[in-house]
């Protein structure tokens, strides 16, 4: 069974025109892009907006980027920005009331929403970093992180391991861990992706169905 096409081929072919590319990465990362959305509870109508408007951006930054493994660090950020400027357009347009407890909690609700985004992109960079690692350094970090903890003895028993090289080696596969694409892209910034991310977002729309021509 081939390996599935990487971020880099399918942004490439994407970038080129290729409908099919495109596709897969829309199916590769659209529940990522509404998870994110999903967060703000968002009516159903906004949250279509707010992924239209993501892979119309995407769209038109396609032949820019420069870092494709950062792509879902990327998506989740500009998700991110695209539903609280839903939400900002929302409230400016309807009273508020000074003695809602909701209203007066919001600016809470909004950091709990932005911490939960974040251990969402943490996971999804980690899972992406292991699966880059060769088998005997993801294996050996996984165990290191099992759930009741394992001791070192069963460690090196499952692994065939002498006990005495698991931490050396436990140093060396998070280092490698630290340099993979995944973990590079995570700890960069937006704009190691393509420039021009931080710029404010301008509402747009378009199906991500299909490629803009």
């Amino acid at each position: 069974m081939s390996a599935p096409p990487s971020n880099a081929e399918l942004v490439a072919a994407a970038a080129r025109g290729d409908q099919p590319a495109w596709d897969r990465l829309v199916e590769r990362y659209l529940p990522l892009v509404l998870a994110v959305a999903g967060r703000y509870r968002l009516s159903g109508r906004d949250t279509e907006d707010v992924s239209q408007t993501v892979w119309l951006r995407l769209v038109e930054h396609l032949g820019q980027i420069r870092e494709p493994d950062a792509l879902p660090r990327w998506l989740v950020t500009t998700t991110k920005h695209e539903s609280l400027r839903v939400i900002s357009a929302h409230r400016r347009t309807r009273p508020v009331d000074p003695l809602d407890s909701a209203e007066l909690d919001s600016e809470q609700a909004a950091d709990d929403l932005d911490e939960g985004i974040l251990q969402d992109e943490r996971r999804l960079a980690l899972r992406a970093g292991l699966a880059e690692l060769e088998p005997r350094h993801r294996e050996l970090l996984l165990l290191l992180v099992a759930d009741p903890p394992l001791s070192y003895v069963e460690i090196g028993s499952r692994l065939g391991m002498p006990v005495g090289s698991i931490g050396p080696t436990r140093a060396r596969s998070l280092s490698r861990l630290r340099d993979t694409a995944a973990l590079r892209g995570y700890l960069g910034s937006d704009e190691d992706l393509y420039p021009g991310t931080g710029d404010r977002l301008d509402h747009g729309t378009g199906r991500h169905g299909r490629m803009p021509s």
